[in-house]
């Protein structure tokens, strides 16, 4: 497991890369970070707040972006629309006080987002700005809630946004942004990709209040549903309450505290250009 961005700048030594302790303290010394959490709809991010949570515990940047403002719900009544985006628009400010993270709404339409070479530039550009050090999105997903057609293209949609944030004439008058940057995404239960597990234990209470918070505004966040997910997470890797998540390029199947500084596994390292 290799962080190249460290190797470098000479931060990380080869010597480092076979002591996952030596290693661990060292990129955990040596980093600040941003995380962006890519979602469609607010309430999404009820299944990643724990890891929210850790990352703000390492003091850390969090930045939330949802790509709609989640007007179709029903939850609200025979409201116009642009009440019911109003309220939810809301909501996703709320839900950014009880988590302490900045958040961002785009205006694409809910439940008509489309995974296009536009949308991508949108967010490419927005990505510049923002300058995560890692990004959590929607997965490929077989089962219901992680197949909404939302979540798949908003998937599409950020981690197209990742690639094209890097190529100046895309993103241009911004500054390409060509950190490296891993992907992170909501896990379904049929996914066959690598785990990164989040030890979220010391965060159960605030997950509890955000679930409750999204339970009596929209009714989603279930705290019997939470506490099984997220207890039997806790189970699969020793600890009491964790979350799971895809890595996609970063090493899995193991345990973190917070899921930034993130390892870059050796084998799907891809150097980036030097001019």
């Amino acid at each position: 497991m290799i962080a190249w961005s460290m190797v470098r700048s000479g931060r990380l030594q080869p010597s480092d890369w076979h002591d996952s302790n030596r290693y661990d303290a060292k990129m955990a010394a040596d980093s600040r970070e941003t995380l962006l959490v890519g979602l469609a709809h607010p309430d999404d991010e009820v299944g990643v707040a724990g890891t929210i949570l850790a990352q703000r515990a390492r003091g850390d940047r969090v930045v939330i972006v949802w790509l709609t403002r989640g007007e179709m719900t029903e939850a609200f009544g025979p409201l116009p629309t642009e009440e019911v985006a109003r309220r939810r628009m809301e909501q996703g400010r709320q839900a950014g006080e009880i988590l302490g993270v900045e958040t961002r709404f785009m205006n694409f339409p809910d439940t008509a987002l489309v995974a296009d070479r536009a949308t991508a530039v949108e967010v490419a550009r927005l990505i510049c700005e923002i300058k995560p050090t890692g990004l959590i999105t929607w997965g490929d997903g077989w089962v219901r809630g992680v197949r909404h057609p939302d979540h798949q293209a908003c998937s599409k949609i950020f981690r197209d946004a990742v690639n094209l944030a890097r190529i100046a004439k895309v993103v241009a008058p911004a500054a390409p942004h060509r950190h490296d940057l891993p992907i992170f995404t909501l896990r379904d239960v049929h996914s066959h990709l690598p785990i990164a597990a989040v030890d979220v234990t010391p965060h159960r209470q605030t997950i509890g209040d955000l679930a409750d918070f999204y339970m009596h505004g929209v009714g989603f966040g279930d705290p019997a549903w939470m506490e099984h997910r997220l207890s039997e997470a806790g189970r699969r890797w020793g600890c009491r309450y964790a979350e799971e998540l895809d890595a996609w390029e970063t090493v899995g199947d193991r345990l973190y505290p917070a899921l930034l500084p993130a390892p870059v596994g050796a084998q799907t390292f891809h150097p980036g250009r030097r001019r």
